[in-house]
């Protein structure tokens, strides 16, 4: 299964080192903005259509059912071996931007229902984009969720809500900022998964991404210091509600200097000092510059690596008419062993 690339230049961006560039995923990188792209061909996305479709009888097609989520992980295996592949390439190696896109998964967009427009709004009962989701998911690692987030469900509604257009989070329509998912979590996800079902009228909301690998050697010396110490703290995203707490004093950068992690929300995470504040203020400026946009269309599915890309879209109009954009996310931890004091009887809801 070839992969090939969709880019976007970047004005008066100089090429820098690309630390994490995997030659296999991805030869013929056209520039450092370029997002890798697997194409499913026809056979692939009637293979992949047969699996989930088989999945969405196992335990009587209840997505959060442990002995489904099981099913799943199981079902993997029965994906085009070149899918897998490439999926499991990026696990080990992300390359420069931290983001894959798979085009061309099995969604019939017309055989949907209306797009959901409730808050909270999550997927219960299989279907074949959320058996695809899961499946990839369990391929990727294990599925997880948040309780005080959507409930817990695995597979969860990204669809506008009336009344909640400026809502810095997965209900709202406007610009949404860069953030890591969930930075103020200790156990946060390792890639976050957005499957497409349905895009916006217009066809302008873009998801946005933007890689450390790509910003950290345009930083300051003195940014790339303050952003390395304990001078930020994070609160949990409007999307936990009231009672969870946030973080204590914590490094923007961290892990492996020449290859850093990041843990940032830039409407969350809050600097403790002068330096602290004018190094986030350099980072948001490099998120920006750095930025890829990809306008995602039913079947495509784009996997962000939570742990070293940052993400956000561009805003949009939505008409709350049951044609909405509507994604399916859901979340992967690489290790689910590690966030096991916070997961009740070993399942995949971190409480």
């Amino acid at each position: 299964m070839p992969v090939t690339f969709e880019s976007r230049a970047t004005p008066g961006l100089e090429p820098g080192p690309e630390p994490g560039l995997n030659p296999d995923l991805e030869p013929g990188l056209e520039s450092e903005a370029g997002i890798p792209v697997v194409p499913v061909d026809r056979e692939s996305r009637a293979q992949v259509h047969a699996v989930a479709d088989r999945l969405c009888s196992a335990a009587g097609g209840v997505i959060d059912d442990p002995r489904w989520a099981a099913a799943a992980s199981d079902a993997w295996s029965d994906l085009p071996a070149g899918l897998r592949r490439d999926l499991l390439r990026f696990r080990r190696d992300s390359g420069p931007t931290g983001t894959l896109l798979v085009r061309g998964l099995p969604v019939d967009e017309q055989a949907l229902p209306g797009t959901p427009a409730v808050p909270g709004s999550v997927q219960r009962q299989a279907t074949v984009p959320a058996g695809t989701l899961v499946m990839i998911a369990a391929g990727l690692g294990d599925p997880a969720a948040f309780r005080p987030e959507k409930s817990g469900a695995l597979v969860q509604d990204v669809v506008p809500v009336p009344g909640q257009e400026e809502f810095q989070g997965n209900a709202g329509s406007v610009r949404l900022g860069f953030h890591n998912e969930n930075a103020f979590h200790p156990h946060r996800p390792d890639f976050v998964m957005l499957l497409c079902l349905r895009s916006d009228h217009e066809g302008i909301a873009g998801l946005r991404t933007s890689c450390v690998r790509q910003v950290l050697p345009l930083l300051t010396p003195d940014a790339r210091t303050a952003l390395s110490a304990p001078e930020f703290v994070t609160a949990p995203p409007p999307s936990f509600g009231a009672g969870s707490g946030g973080t204590e004093p914590h490094a923007v950068l961290h892990g492996a200097p020449d290859d850093p992690d990041l843990r940032v929300d830039l409407e969350a995470t809050r600097p403790l000092t002068g330096r602290a504040a004018d190094a986030l203020l350099e980072l948001q400026r490099l998120f920006d510059l750095t930025a890829s946009t990809v306008l995602l269309t039913p079947g495509d599915l784009a996997v962000v690596d939570n742990r070293v890309t940052v993400h956000g879209r561009t805003g949009f109009r939505p008409r709350y008419d049951g044609r909405d954009r509507w994604l399916q996310r859901s979340f992967v931890l690489a290790d689910l062993r590690r966030s096991r004091p916070h997961r009740t009887g070993d399942g995949h809801v971190l409480d």
